[in-house]
């Protein structure tokens, strides 16, 4: 079921209730606009993404889009996937963690400074996706797989083809290709039972 609403999302995620409501109502106290994308709270200036919310299993976060360029304000930033993410940073809470808005406003200000002065981190262009030998043969014997491999999203494609290609020995490739191929087949990625942790 798709989220409408930033109500919705919290009721939703009613264990964390209580901290998205006050993440909220310290977004709700600038000019941002409050919307959802991709199921989840974004509050955006002049249509771009500035600040996002959202709830996990084990804690809620703010996301910055382009939290890589705040300055003044990173001592709380967090990078959820440190060598992959370049402009996204996050602030996570846990249960225990007190939300303090006098300080989460001074992230949120300089990142509003930020998206007003056009200050932003361009998407990296990628390189053709290369799909080591191994991936090609099981392909070739199943064709199902490839058909499989093809609906994915380029992330998603290029996360099996670096899995297999950077294993060393032949054995680990082998068995890697044999883990993978039935989450191919049921259009998971590489890393989805991670992304709501």
């Amino acid at each position: 079921m798709a989220v409408k609403s930033v109500d919705e999302y919290i009721v939703t995620h009613n264990s964390w209730e209580k901290e998205l409501q006050a993440l909220r109502a310290v977004l709700q106290n600038t000019e941002l606009e409050e919307c959802i994308k991709w199921g989840t709270p974004v509050y955006t200036l002049n249509g771009k993404n500035v600040v996002g919310m959202a709830a996990f299993k084990n804690h809620c976060a703010l996301w910055f889009f382009n939290g890589a360029l705040l300055k003044e304000n990173t001592a709380l930033l967090y990078n959820a996937q440190e060598g992959k993410t370049k402009a996204l940073r996050q602030i996570r809470f846990r249960k225990e963690d007190k939300i303090r808005p006098e300080i989460l406003q001074k992230y949120i200000a300089e990142a509003i400074q930020n998206q007003r002065e056009g200050k932003e981190i361009k998407p990296v262009v990628l390189k053709k996706l290369l799909l080591p030998p191994e991936l090609k043969d099981a392909f070739k014997a199943d064709k199902g797989l490839e058909k499989s491999f093809l609906q994915l999203t380029k992330g998603k494609q290029r996360e099996y083809a670096n899995y297999i290609a950077e294993a060393k020995r032949e054995a680990t490739k082998r068995s890697r290709l044999e883990k993978i191929k039935p989450m191919i087949k049921n259009g998971e990625g590489l890393h989805d039972k991670y992304k709501n942790c």
